[in-house]
Formats: structure tokens, C-alpha cells, sequence
């Protein structure tokens, strides 16, 4: 048995940061990588096609989003496309996956439970459906196979092994321990969610097809999935993603006046295509005024966000602390103040040292 899984493709996304014209650019983007994904499908000839969740987000689909899926997988007829609905595209009352006339070979698991459907002789698929866009409970809890073969999962989950304590959050939506996959009795989960991919002996998330956010790494796409008769998987990924959202680091290190930014932001862009985030570095000149908005995004990028937060300016705060001035007094007040973050304390002490020369670059990131 052959499967071909993708998931969290987020149809609809609002892409907020990009200018208009590209929003709608990276939108379309999402479309023609589920045209891609079918096609794969179709080529590769497998068994079924599936989707561990969030292919679409539900508060923001278009009038005609129904109608791109319906069509789109009605090519694959009759081979079996299995959806099981995540959190951004939860089973809501008004849901497309309710209002979407499927054609036959369409299945959507809408139980908020593991229900089986078979997939061949001894051979069971459990798939379950998110009811709400939070605290969804984990559908391995209590969970246990009621019968012989081989069984695969598909949902939209958080594997617990991945969550640390700054992302918490992620344990609202299905939460589970990987070690309740074998005591379930389940032979292999095929899961949604984690937008960076992970190949383990016993689940797979093959992450989000097309990129949504700057800097993500790692090979992602459709995963092709072959299931033996001993429930032994192996897997193979299909990259399908026409779009990169790469970062790119600009070392400003010993910059002394602004056009050297401009050329130093132009060296490292060469030969970059697409849409980039710049990220500015390193310590320059106190009197180096690096304005991003006097940036000009170069031609050949189909567009840019350029950050600065990571600049430091070269100002002798030793020195200026020492000064019997009104300057010298904000800079010893600033330091001496226990409520302020490390963070905290340099954005006001630049802004502060830079209202004190007169300037207009003022907003520290």
C-alpha cells in the first residue's frame, strides 16, 4: 500500500508584512502548490492521498475556496483522498468540509474520535476530526484498535516530545506522547500540525509544502508512504514548494557611514531570488544612521522585510556616564534602573542618546 500524505498547507493565509500585490501572489502561491500536490498524486499512482489538517484556514477562505478543493480532487477520481480537519480548518457548523459537495472518492473523518475506515484487506486507517480551534483533547487517550492487521492513524495532533515550555500553547490542539502510538495498537501515525517536518520510525509530519514563514529550513513536502503487510513503513519525500521566504544575515561590523549599509545590504543580496528578510548585524559607528526605510529593496527581489533590531551602535557609555551633563544623568539612570529588561535598557538608552544628537532615526526595534 502506497499513500502520498501533505498537511498544513493553509490555504488563505493572510501572509500580514508583505506588500499587497505579493500577499496576493504568495496566496495564489498556496493554490497552485495543491495543484501540484494532485498532480503528484496522479503521477506517482498511489493508493489514496491524504491530509493531516489545515489545509485551509477557516476564517478566511474565499467565496470560491470550496469549489478550488471540490474540483481538485475530484481529478483523482476514484482514487481515495482521506481529509482530516486541524485547527485552523476545524469541523465548524459552517465548515467547508460540510458544505462542499465532495465527489465520491472524498472522505472526511468528522468524529472528534479516531474512527476506522478500511484502506485493503487487514489493513485499517483511524482518522478523527478537531471540533473547535482549541483545547482539543489528545485522540490517542484512551484510544485502542479493536481489531486485527495493520493500522495507520491521520490527524492533526502535538506530538508532546516537540512542545517546549515557551510553546506550551501547542498542547491545546490533540496533544499526545509518541509512545502512545504502539500502545494503541497503531502500527504508524500520519500527522498534521508541526510545520517543520520529522520522519520517525513510528510518525511522520511532512510540514508545510510551500513555505509560510522567513527562515524555515529542512526538506518538507509530500510524503509518500509504503506500508508492508507487517505494517513495516519506509518513506519518501516530494519537495513541491515554488517559493522561498530564505533569510539573509548582513554583517554591518565596522560601517561608518550610511552608504556603506546600502552597499553592504546590495553585496549580500546578489544572486537571492524571491522574497527575503534581511536581518542587520553587528556594532557600527555611533553617528551611522541605519534607517531601514532609506533602504531601497533591490529589483530583481519580488520583495523584502529588513530588520535592525540586531544593530548595536558604538557609543562609550563609560564615558558618557561620566559626564557631569543632562546626557550623562539619563544614560547613569537608565543603567541604574532594576525594573528595566538587558533589552529594555539598550532600546531606551539608544533612543534616548540618539534624541540627544538631534536625530530622526529615533524607533528602536
Amino acid at each position: 500500500m502506497r499513500l502520498l500524505l501533505f498537511s498544513d498547507l493553509h490555504l488563505e493565509r493572510t501572509f500580514s508584512g508583505l506588500r499587497d500585490g505579493v500577499r496576493q501572489a504568495r496566496r495564489d502561491g498556496l493554490r497552485a502548490c495543491l495543484r501540484q500536490i494532485v498532480e503528484l498524486a496522479a503521477t506517482l499512482r498511489v493508493d489514496a492521498l491524504c491530509c493531516g489538517g489545515d489545509l485551509f484556514e477557516q476564517e478566511r477562505h474565499r467565496p470560491d475556496t470550496a469549489n478550488l478543493l471540490r474540483d481538485a480532487f475530484a481529478r483523482l477520481d476514484p482514487m481515495p483522498v482521506y481529509l482530516a480537519p486541524g485547527n485552523h480548518d476545524w469541523l465548524a457548523p459552517e465548515s467547508l468540509y460540510l458544505r462542499t459537495r465532495w465527489s465520491p472518492n472524498v472522505h472526511v473523518f468528522t468524529q472528534p474520535r479516531l474512527t476506522p475506515v478500511e484502506l485493503a484487506d487487514g489493513l485499517t486507517l483511524w482518522g478523527a476530526a478537531h471540533h473547535s480551534p482549541t483545547n482539543t483533547p489528545g485522540f490517542l487517550d484512551d484510544f485502542r484498535v479493536d481489531r486485527a492487521g495493520v493500522h495507520l492513524a491521520l490527524f492533526h495532533g502535538a506530538e508532546q516530545g516537540r512542545v517546549s515550555v515557551r510553546d506550551a500553547s501547542q498542547l491545546r490542539h490533540a496533544p499526545f506522547r509518541a509512545t502512545q502510538i504502539g500502545e494503541a495498537g497503531l502500527h504508524y501515525a500520519m500527522l498534521g500540525h508541526f510545520h517543520a517536518p520529522r520522519d520517525e520510525p513510528d510518525h511522520v509530519y511532512p510540514g508545510n509544502p510551500e513555505p509560510l514563514a522567513f527562515g524555515e529550513t529542512g526538506v518538507r513536502g509530500p510524503v509518500e508512504i509504503t506500508v508492508d503487510e507487517q505494517g513495516r513503513v519506509r518513506t519518501r519525500w516530494h519537495p513541491v514548494a515554488a517559493t522561498q521566504l530564505p533569510d539573509v544575515p548582513v554583517d554591518l561590523t565596522g560601517v561608518t557611514h550610511a552608504d556603506q549599509v546600502r552597499e553592504r545590504v546590495e553585496a549580500a543580496l546578489v544572486g537571492v531570488k524571491g522574497i527575503v528578510r534581511v536581518i542587520l548585524r553587528g556594532e557600527v559607528d555611533q553617528d551611522v544612521d541605519v534607517d531601514v526605510r532609506r533602504l531601497e529593496r533591490p529589483a530583481h527581489l519580488d520583495d523584502w522585510v529588513v530588520l535592525a533590531d540586531q544593530v548595536q551602535y558604538g557609543f562609550d557609555l563609560e564615558a558618557l556616564a561620566a559626564e557631569q551633563t543632562v546626557r550623562g544623568a539619563f544614560v547613569r539612570a537608565v543603567q541604574a534602573d532594576p525594573e528595566l529588561t538587558e533589552g529594555q535598557r539598550r532600546a531606551v538608552l539608544l533612543t534616548g542618546l540618539r534624541a540627544f544628537a538631534g536625530r530622526e532615526d529615533l524607533e528602536v526595534a
